[in-house]
């Protein structure tokens, strides 16, 4: 890995590196040194992320983005505000390839920050907040980004995936009376779930420049609580904005973990929907009508969405996401289904909140 590192154009000499972090897809370690800086070194998992050009191009173009805008306003601080990639001696791009293949990229770590795990509605407040603020900062910037996993929120794509698992049920799964059921109310859903591809190939719902992962832990905070930027940048890309207010009440309002057996504890914890609210609203003012409006449904969409790939992983034999025991994808399924359900009754309460605080929606 020291000889990874002296391919990029780091300062100072390199003192020891050591593993940062517990993420799930990248190989993640803190490179120390004798200079100003410390680095954060991470090898890039191409089983995820197909087309490393177009991944390390579009995080290249965002953060230069976002830093010419904090540049441009005068924000103080604004290498703590942004993350930092260093180039390659050899050819100047963010990424470099060990020997065997393998890339590799290199940037700053931010000095004195730190991440928190707790969801509370402080958190979801900031979190909110900060989501929609760089959502807000993305929307001119020149060009347009490549999607680093293709159709990764489609929701026609996914339920055409359940269409197929069905048919094939390679595990033969579909005996199973309860796997009919919940394969015969998703379909029952469709045409109400694909809701946003519809609105979108009619012009009405725009896709915007959205992160595609709003965990409160992917954003840094300072010493004082304050959020400094948001990171984890691999999954920013052309998106709804469904995807980041969706998600993040997917796994941040959720009163339990996504694979949690005790289903009568399933559902939507509406502090943080409207703490996440009140933060998202503020920072996102460039929302349509049309897309605040559908809020809530992003909200049901996500949880259905994620149902819908536990149960066609199930049906299919448990071939893509890792499993603890023989059903642990029937018992996810059933907890985002408890979920989605949840967030159908809650559907009219959250539409009069979002009302409340949108002065738009109140004309």
């Amino acid at each position: 890995m020291e000889n990874i590192v002296s391919e990029f154009a780091i300062e100072g000499r390199i003192l020891g590196i050591e593993p940062l972090g517990s993420g799930l897809i990248n190989d993640t370690f803190r490179v120390r040194t004798d200079g100003a800086d410390d680095y954060v070194l991470q090898r890039i998992n191409e089983g995820i992320f197909k087309d490393i050009e177009l991944l390390q191009d579009n995080i290249d173009r965002v953060t230069a983005h976002i830093r010419g805008k904090l540049v441009a306003a005068g924000t103080p601080d604004v290498e703590r505000r942004v993350l930092r990639f260093i180039p390659a001696k050899e050819t100047g791009k963010s990424y470099v390839r060990d020997a065997e293949g393998k890339p590799w990229r290199l940037s700053v770590l931010i000095r004195d920050s730190f991440t928190y795990d707790a969801v509370t509605p402080e958190y979801s407040r900031h979190a909110g907040r900060s989501f929609g603020e760089f959502e807000s900062m993305l929307v001119d910037i020149p060009g347009r980004l490549g999607e680093t996993i293709p159709d990764f929120h489609n929701m026609e794509l996914r339920l055409r995936q359940l269409h197929d698992a069905v048919k094939a049920d390679a595990a033969g799964r579909m005996s199973d009376p309860e796997v009919k059921a919940f394969v015969e109310e998703m379909f029952a859903n469709e045409e109400k779930m694909t809701l946003a591809e519809r609105l979108y190939r009619e012009g009405k719902l725009p896709k915007r420049i959205c992160h595609c992962d709003t965990k409160v832990n992917n954003m840094l905070f300072d010493a004082d609580g304050k959020v400094l930027c948001v990171i984890d940048l691999d999954t920013v890309m052309p998106s709804f904005v469904f995807s980041d207010f969706g998600d993040f009440m997917r796994t941040a309002g959720n009163f339990v973990a996504e694979d949690d057996p005790d289903i009568p504890k399933v559902g939507v914890n509406m502090d943080i929907f409207r703490a996440f609210a009140d933060g998202y609203l503020e920072g996102a003012a460039f929302l349509t009508e049309v897309e605040k409006e559908n809020l809530p449904f992003a909200v049901a969409l996500f949880p259905f969405m994620q149902a819908v790939r536990f149960l066609c992983d199930y049906i299919n034999g448990d071939t893509y996401y890792r499993i603890a025991y023989p059903e642990h994808n029937l018992v996810r399924t059933r907890n985002q289904m408890a979920l989605f359900h949840s967030a159908e009754s809650h559907r009219d309460e959250m539409m009069s909140y979002i009302r409340k605080i949108s002065p738009s929606l109140q004309q």
